[in-house]
Protein backbone atom coordinates (compact mmCIF):
# COMPACT_ATOMS: atom_id res chain seq x y z
CA UNK A 1 0.00 0.00 0.00
CA UNK A 2 1.33 3.45 -0.95
CA UNK A 3 2.19 5.79 1.88
CA UNK A 4 0.96 9.39 1.79
CA UNK A 5 4.00 11.67 1.85
CA UNK A 6 3.69 14.82 3.96
CA UNK A 7 5.21 17.37 1.59
CA UNK A 8 6.32 20.81 2.83
CA UNK A 9 4.03 23.73 1.99
CA UNK A 10 6.62 25.43 -0.22
CA UNK A 11 6.90 22.33 -2.42
CA UNK A 12 3.11 21.91 -2.57
CA UNK A 13 2.86 25.54 -3.76
CA UNK A 14 5.49 24.81 -6.43
CA UNK A 15 3.43 21.81 -7.59
CA UNK A 16 0.17 23.76 -7.62
CA UNK A 17 1.77 26.64 -9.54
CA UNK A 18 2.85 24.12 -12.19
CA UNK A 19 -0.41 22.17 -12.32
CA UNK A 20 1.07 18.99 -10.77
CA UNK A 21 -1.07 16.77 -8.53
CA UNK A 22 0.82 16.24 -5.22
CA UNK A 23 -0.74 12.78 -4.84
CA UNK A 24 1.68 11.52 -7.53
CA UNK A 25 4.33 11.27 -4.79
CA UNK A 26 2.28 8.66 -2.95
CA UNK A 27 3.49 6.13 -5.55
CA UNK A 28 7.10 6.24 -4.31
CA UNK A 29 7.02 3.13 -2.12
CA UNK A 30 5.28 1.02 -4.79
CA UNK A 31 7.34 1.93 -7.86
CA UNK A 32 9.54 -0.96 -9.01
CA UNK A 33 13.29 -0.59 -9.35
CA UNK A 34 14.84 -1.16 -12.77
CA UNK A 35 18.12 -2.72 -13.82
CA UNK A 36 19.81 -3.17 -17.15
CA UNK A 37 21.88 -6.26 -17.87
CA UNK A 38 25.05 -5.67 -19.81
CA UNK A 39 24.96 -7.35 -23.23
CA UNK A 40 26.39 -10.85 -22.97
CA UNK A 41 25.07 -11.56 -19.48
CA UNK A 42 21.52 -12.51 -20.43
CA UNK A 43 22.22 -16.12 -19.37
CA UNK A 44 22.98 -14.92 -15.83
CA UNK A 45 19.34 -14.06 -15.04
CA UNK A 46 18.63 -17.19 -12.98
CA UNK A 47 21.89 -16.82 -11.08
CA UNK A 48 21.06 -13.19 -10.25
CA UNK A 49 17.49 -14.09 -9.22
CA UNK A 50 18.84 -16.71 -6.85
CA UNK A 51 21.30 -14.28 -5.30
CA UNK A 52 18.91 -11.36 -4.74
CA UNK A 53 16.03 -13.69 -3.89
CA UNK A 54 13.48 -12.26 -6.32
CA UNK A 55 12.44 -12.60 -9.95
CA UNK A 56 13.77 -10.30 -12.66
CA UNK A 57 10.72 -9.28 -14.69
CA UNK A 58 11.82 -8.57 -18.26
CA UNK A 59 10.35 -5.43 -19.86
CA UNK A 60 8.89 -6.36 -23.23
CA UNK A 61 9.07 -2.74 -24.42
CA UNK A 62 12.72 -1.99 -23.59
CA UNK A 63 15.44 -4.54 -24.46
CA UNK A 64 17.88 -5.44 -21.71
CA UNK A 65 15.75 -3.98 -18.90
CA UNK A 66 14.21 -5.80 -15.95
CA UNK A 67 12.08 -4.67 -13.02
CA UNK A 68 12.52 -5.82 -9.43
CA UNK A 69 10.43 -5.09 -6.31
CA UNK A 70 11.06 -1.67 -4.72
CA UNK A 71 12.46 -3.10 -1.47
CA UNK A 72 15.19 -5.14 -3.22
CA UNK A 73 18.69 -3.64 -3.22
CA UNK A 74 21.35 -4.82 -5.66
CA UNK A 75 24.47 -3.03 -4.37
CA UNK A 76 25.74 -6.03 -2.39
CA UNK A 77 25.06 -8.60 -5.09
CA UNK A 78 27.96 -10.18 -6.96
CA UNK A 79 26.31 -9.42 -10.31
CA UNK A 80 26.32 -5.70 -9.48
CA UNK A 81 29.81 -5.70 -7.97
CA UNK A 82 31.18 -7.64 -10.95
CA UNK A 83 29.67 -5.20 -13.45
CA UNK A 84 27.04 -7.50 -14.94
CA UNK A 85 24.15 -5.10 -14.30
CA UNK A 86 23.50 -1.53 -13.28
CA UNK A 87 20.53 0.40 -11.95
CA UNK A 88 18.82 2.83 -14.34
CA UNK A 89 15.19 3.92 -14.44
CA UNK A 90 13.29 2.55 -17.44
CA UNK A 91 12.19 6.07 -18.43
CA UNK A 92 15.85 7.14 -18.64
CA UNK A 93 16.55 4.05 -20.74
CA UNK A 94 13.71 5.11 -23.06
CA UNK A 95 15.34 8.53 -23.57
CA UNK A 96 18.59 6.83 -24.65
CA UNK A 97 16.66 4.39 -26.84
CA UNK A 98 14.93 7.33 -28.58
CA UNK A 99 18.33 8.39 -29.99
CA UNK A 100 18.43 5.31 -32.22
CA UNK A 101 22.16 4.75 -31.62
CA UNK A 102 23.94 2.51 -34.16
CA UNK A 103 27.43 0.94 -33.91
CA UNK A 104 29.93 3.40 -35.36
CA UNK A 105 28.08 6.53 -34.22
CA UNK A 106 29.89 9.34 -32.44
CA UNK A 107 27.59 10.21 -29.53
CA UNK A 108 27.61 13.04 -26.99
CA UNK A 109 26.03 13.11 -23.52
CA UNK A 110 26.06 16.81 -22.66
CA UNK A 111 25.03 16.36 -18.99
CA UNK A 112 26.63 12.96 -18.41
CA UNK A 113 26.99 12.45 -14.65
CA UNK A 114 26.43 10.22 -12.79
CA UNK A 115 26.84 7.95 -15.83
CA UNK A 116 24.11 5.29 -16.20
CA UNK A 117 22.77 6.74 -19.48
CA UNK A 118 26.32 7.07 -20.84
CA UNK A 119 26.92 3.39 -19.98
CA UNK A 120 23.83 2.41 -21.95
CA UNK A 121 24.95 4.56 -24.90
CA UNK A 122 28.30 2.75 -24.92
CA UNK A 123 26.57 -0.63 -24.65
CA UNK A 124 24.60 0.23 -27.79
CA UNK A 125 27.75 1.37 -29.64
CA UNK A 126 29.49 -1.95 -29.09
CA UNK A 127 33.05 -1.96 -30.43
CA UNK A 128 32.62 0.85 -32.97
CA UNK A 129 32.24 4.62 -32.68
CA UNK A 130 32.87 6.80 -29.64
CA UNK A 131 31.06 8.42 -26.72
CA UNK A 132 31.86 11.77 -25.15
CA UNK A 133 30.53 12.70 -21.73
CA UNK A 134 30.46 16.28 -20.45
CA UNK A 135 29.54 17.61 -17.03
CA UNK A 136 30.16 20.77 -15.06
CA UNK A 137 30.68 19.04 -11.68
CA UNK A 138 34.09 17.46 -11.06
CA UNK A 139 33.03 15.09 -8.26
CA UNK A 140 30.03 13.82 -10.27
CA UNK A 141 32.19 13.32 -13.34
CA UNK A 142 34.69 11.36 -11.24
CA UNK A 143 31.82 9.06 -10.22
CA UNK A 144 30.97 8.73 -13.92
CA UNK A 145 34.56 7.69 -14.69
CA UNK A 146 34.43 5.09 -11.91
CA UNK A 147 31.23 3.69 -13.40
CA UNK A 148 32.69 3.42 -16.91
CA UNK A 149 35.73 1.56 -15.60
CA UNK A 150 33.64 -0.74 -13.40
CA UNK A 151 31.49 -1.83 -16.35
CA UNK A 152 34.39 -2.13 -18.77
CA UNK A 153 33.02 0.67 -20.99
CA UNK A 154 35.89 3.13 -20.96
CA UNK A 155 37.64 1.99 -24.15
CA UNK A 156 35.80 4.29 -26.59
CA UNK A 157 34.88 7.11 -24.23
CA UNK A 158 36.10 10.58 -23.30
CA UNK A 159 35.03 12.60 -20.26
CA UNK A 160 35.34 16.37 -20.13
CA UNK A 161 34.84 18.72 -17.21
CA UNK A 162 33.16 21.51 -19.15
CA UNK A 163 30.17 23.85 -19.35
CA UNK A 164 27.57 22.12 -21.50
CA UNK A 165 26.28 25.47 -22.79
CA UNK A 166 29.65 26.36 -24.33
CA UNK A 167 31.39 22.98 -24.90
CA UNK A 168 32.70 23.07 -28.45
CA UNK A 169 34.93 20.07 -29.12
CA UNK A 170 34.11 17.71 -32.02
CA UNK A 171 34.50 13.92 -31.94
CA UNK A 172 38.10 12.78 -32.28
CA UNK A 173 39.03 11.40 -35.68
CA UNK A 174 41.94 9.08 -34.76
CA UNK A 175 44.03 11.08 -37.23
CA UNK A 176 46.77 12.85 -35.24
CA UNK A 177 48.96 15.01 -37.48
CA UNK A 178 52.25 13.84 -35.95
CA UNK A 179 53.91 16.73 -37.77
CA UNK A 180 55.78 18.31 -34.90
CA UNK A 181 57.60 17.43 -31.72
CA UNK A 182 54.95 18.61 -29.25
CA UNK A 183 54.00 16.20 -26.48
CA UNK A 184 51.06 13.94 -27.31
CA UNK A 185 48.47 12.16 -25.16
CA UNK A 186 49.74 8.79 -23.95
CA UNK A 187 47.76 5.84 -22.54
CA UNK A 188 45.46 7.14 -19.77
CA UNK A 189 46.40 6.14 -16.25
CA UNK A 190 44.86 7.00 -12.90
CA UNK A 191 48.32 7.95 -11.71
CA UNK A 192 48.65 11.52 -12.93
CA UNK A 193 51.93 13.46 -13.41
CA UNK A 194 53.04 15.66 -10.49
CA UNK A 195 52.33 18.90 -12.36
CA UNK A 196 48.78 17.80 -13.12
CA UNK A 197 48.16 16.58 -9.54
CA UNK A 198 49.34 19.95 -8.24
CA UNK A 199 46.95 21.77 -10.58
CA UNK A 200 44.02 19.55 -9.53
CA UNK A 201 44.83 20.12 -5.85
CA UNK A 202 44.52 23.88 -6.41
CA UNK A 203 41.05 23.49 -7.91
CA UNK A 204 39.79 20.77 -5.55
CA UNK A 205 37.61 23.22 -3.65
CA UNK A 206 35.93 24.25 -6.92
CA UNK A 207 33.51 21.34 -7.26
CA UNK A 208 31.82 23.05 -10.20
CA UNK A 209 33.65 24.48 -13.21
CA UNK A 210 33.50 28.30 -13.09
CA UNK A 211 31.34 29.87 -15.80
CA UNK A 212 33.46 30.27 -18.92
CA UNK A 213 36.12 27.88 -17.58
CA UNK A 214 38.18 25.96 -20.12
CA UNK A 215 37.30 22.28 -20.77
CA UNK A 216 39.50 19.73 -19.02
CA UNK A 217 39.75 16.09 -20.10
CA UNK A 218 39.61 13.84 -17.04
CA UNK A 219 39.46 10.45 -18.77
CA UNK A 220 39.94 8.88 -22.19
CA UNK A 221 39.97 5.27 -23.34
CA UNK A 222 42.47 3.40 -25.49
CA UNK A 223 40.25 3.58 -28.59
CA UNK A 224 38.68 6.99 -27.92
CA UNK A 225 40.84 8.68 -30.56
CA UNK A 226 42.76 10.76 -28.01
CA UNK A 227 46.02 8.80 -27.75
CA UNK A 228 48.61 10.27 -30.11
CA UNK A 229 46.90 13.64 -30.38
CA UNK A 230 48.60 16.85 -29.38
CA UNK A 231 46.74 19.06 -26.90
CA UNK A 232 46.05 21.67 -29.58
CA UNK A 233 44.53 18.96 -31.81
CA UNK A 234 42.20 17.68 -29.10
CA UNK A 235 41.10 21.17 -28.10
CA UNK A 236 40.94 22.55 -31.62
CA UNK A 237 38.07 24.88 -32.46
CA UNK A 238 35.89 24.46 -35.52
CA UNK A 239 34.21 27.09 -37.64
CA UNK A 240 30.49 27.40 -36.73
CA UNK A 241 29.31 25.59 -39.86
CA UNK A 242 31.84 22.74 -39.62
CA UNK A 243 29.82 20.81 -37.02
CA UNK A 244 27.20 20.08 -39.70
CA UNK A 245 29.80 17.76 -41.27
CA UNK A 246 32.22 16.99 -38.41
CA UNK A 247 29.83 16.95 -35.45
CA UNK A 248 28.16 14.21 -33.45
CA UNK A 249 25.70 11.69 -34.90
CA UNK A 250 23.61 11.59 -31.72
CA UNK A 251 23.38 14.04 -28.81
CA UNK A 252 21.59 13.53 -25.49
CA UNK A 253 20.68 16.67 -23.53
CA UNK A 254 19.28 15.35 -20.25
CA UNK A 255 19.17 18.85 -18.87
CA UNK A 256 19.62 20.06 -15.30
CA UNK A 257 16.17 20.59 -13.79
CA UNK A 258 14.23 20.76 -10.51
CA UNK A 259 14.08 16.91 -10.37
CA UNK A 260 10.46 17.06 -9.19
CA UNK A 261 9.61 14.04 -11.38
CA UNK A 262 12.22 11.85 -9.70
CA UNK A 263 9.74 10.35 -7.23
CA UNK A 264 12.21 8.22 -5.25
CA UNK A 265 14.59 11.19 -5.07
CA UNK A 266 11.87 13.40 -3.56
CA UNK A 267 11.09 10.64 -1.02
CA UNK A 268 14.71 10.70 0.16
CA UNK A 269 14.28 14.26 1.38
CA UNK A 270 11.99 12.90 4.09
CA UNK A 271 15.16 11.47 5.67
CA UNK A 272 17.55 14.21 4.50
CA UNK A 273 15.27 17.02 5.69
CA UNK A 274 12.82 19.18 3.76
CA UNK A 275 15.03 22.24 4.15
CA UNK A 276 17.51 20.43 1.90
CA UNK A 277 14.72 20.05 -0.69
CA UNK A 278 14.04 23.77 -0.56
CA UNK A 279 17.72 24.56 -1.00
CA UNK A 280 18.35 22.11 -3.85
CA UNK A 281 15.04 22.07 -5.69
CA UNK A 282 13.07 25.18 -4.87
CA UNK A 283 15.79 27.82 -4.85
CA UNK A 284 14.24 30.80 -6.68
CA UNK A 285 17.33 31.17 -8.83
CA UNK A 286 16.77 27.62 -10.15
CA UNK A 287 13.00 27.63 -10.60
CA UNK A 288 12.59 30.96 -12.32
CA UNK A 289 14.10 32.33 -15.56
CA UNK A 290 17.70 31.27 -14.84
CA UNK A 291 16.95 27.55 -14.93
CA UNK A 292 14.86 27.56 -18.11
CA UNK A 293 17.48 29.81 -19.74
CA UNK A 294 20.13 27.22 -18.82
CA UNK A 295 18.00 24.42 -20.29
CA UNK A 296 17.41 26.35 -23.52
CA UNK A 297 21.13 27.11 -23.85
CA UNK A 298 22.03 23.45 -23.29
CA UNK A 299 19.55 22.49 -26.02
CA UNK A 300 20.89 25.16 -28.40
CA UNK A 301 24.49 24.09 -27.90
CA UNK A 302 23.72 20.38 -28.15
CA UNK A 303 21.97 21.02 -31.47
CA UNK A 304 24.89 23.16 -32.71
CA UNK A 305 27.27 20.25 -32.05
CA UNK A 306 25.05 17.85 -34.00
CA UNK A 307 25.94 16.62 -37.46
CA UNK A 308 23.56 17.37 -40.32
CA UNK A 309 20.99 14.56 -40.35
CA UNK A 310 21.84 13.73 -36.73
CA UNK A 311 19.41 13.20 -33.85
CA UNK A 312 19.18 15.03 -30.52
CA UNK A 313 17.04 13.94 -27.58
CA UNK A 314 16.06 16.56 -25.00
CA UNK A 315 14.83 15.22 -21.66
CA UNK A 316 14.34 16.29 -18.07
CA UNK A 317 12.99 14.57 -14.97
CA UNK A 318 10.74 17.53 -14.22
CA UNK A 319 6.97 17.28 -14.57
CA UNK A 320 6.54 20.99 -15.35
CA UNK A 321 5.64 22.43 -18.75
CA UNK A 322 8.02 25.37 -18.23
CA UNK A 323 11.12 23.12 -18.25
CA UNK A 324 9.94 20.85 -21.05
CA UNK A 325 7.38 21.80 -23.72
CA UNK A 326 7.99 25.54 -23.27
CA UNK A 327 11.75 25.08 -23.76
CA UNK A 328 11.30 22.83 -26.81
CA UNK A 329 8.65 25.12 -28.35
CA UNK A 330 10.89 28.17 -27.99
CA UNK A 331 13.84 26.31 -29.50
CA UNK A 332 11.82 25.07 -32.49
CA UNK A 333 10.47 28.57 -33.10
CA UNK A 334 14.00 29.95 -33.48
CA UNK A 335 15.61 26.98 -35.30
CA UNK A 336 14.48 26.46 -38.89
CA UNK A 337 16.76 23.42 -39.33
CA UNK A 338 15.25 21.59 -36.32
CA UNK A 339 12.48 19.06 -36.90
CA UNK A 340 10.58 17.51 -34.01
CA UNK A 341 10.11 13.84 -34.82
CA UNK A 342 7.84 10.99 -33.81
CA UNK A 343 9.67 8.36 -31.76
CA UNK A 344 8.87 5.27 -33.81
CA UNK A 345 9.99 2.81 -31.15
CA UNK A 346 7.63 4.42 -28.61
CA UNK A 347 4.46 2.85 -29.98
CA UNK A 348 4.69 0.10 -27.35
CA UNK A 349 5.96 2.34 -24.54
CA UNK A 350 3.76 2.87 -21.45
CA UNK A 351 3.74 6.67 -21.69
CA UNK A 352 1.49 9.51 -22.80
CA UNK A 353 1.82 12.39 -25.22
CA UNK A 354 3.20 15.69 -24.00
CA UNK A 355 1.39 18.99 -24.56
CA UNK A 356 3.51 19.51 -27.68
CA UNK A 357 2.63 16.84 -30.28
CA UNK A 358 5.31 14.15 -30.81
CA UNK A 359 6.78 14.69 -27.33
CA UNK A 360 6.33 12.03 -24.64
CA UNK A 361 5.88 11.93 -20.87
CA UNK A 362 6.54 9.14 -18.41
CA UNK A 363 5.06 9.30 -14.90
CA UNK A 364 4.33 6.90 -12.02
CA UNK A 365 0.62 6.54 -12.78
CA UNK A 366 0.98 5.89 -16.53
CA UNK A 367 4.36 4.21 -16.73
CA UNK A 368 5.27 2.83 -13.28
CA UNK A 369 8.51 4.83 -13.62
CA UNK A 370 9.77 8.16 -12.41
CA UNK A 371 8.65 11.22 -14.35
CA UNK A 372 10.51 12.02 -17.56
CA UNK A 373 9.87 14.22 -20.59
CA UNK A 374 11.35 13.16 -23.95
CA UNK A 375 11.60 15.04 -27.27
CA UNK A 376 13.47 13.81 -30.37
CA UNK A 377 14.79 16.45 -32.75
CA UNK A 378 16.50 16.01 -36.14
CA UNK A 379 18.99 18.46 -37.69
CA UNK A 380 17.87 18.88 -41.27
CA UNK A 381 19.95 19.79 -44.31
CA UNK A 382 19.44 23.41 -45.54
CA UNK A 383 17.16 22.36 -48.44
CA UNK A 384 15.00 20.25 -46.11
CA UNK A 385 14.84 23.18 -43.70
CA UNK A 386 13.69 25.53 -46.47
CA UNK A 387 10.86 23.13 -47.37
CA UNK A 388 9.89 23.02 -43.70
CA UNK A 389 9.64 26.83 -43.55
CA UNK A 390 7.59 26.94 -46.77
Amino acid sequence: MSKELQLPESFVRFLEDNGIDPSIYNHGDSLPRYVRLKPGFEDAVQEIESEINCKLEQLNWLPGFYSIPPHVHIARSKAYQQGKMYGIDAASGAAVSALGISPGDHVLDLCAAPGAKLCMMLDLLGDKGSATGVDVARHRLSACRTMLLKYGLGDRSRLFLADGTTFSLPPTTNLPCGSCDEETFKQWTSRRPYKERKQVAKTRNNLVLPHGGQPEIIFYGHNSGVIGLQKKELFRSLAPNDFAFCGYDKVLVDAECTHDGSIKHIHKFEQWGWTTLERRVLDAERTEANLTALQLNLLRNGFRLLKQGGILVYSTCSLTHAQNEDVVDQFLAESSSAELQEIETAKEWPCRSGRTPKTLRFDPSTSATSGLFVARIKKMAPREAEKNVL
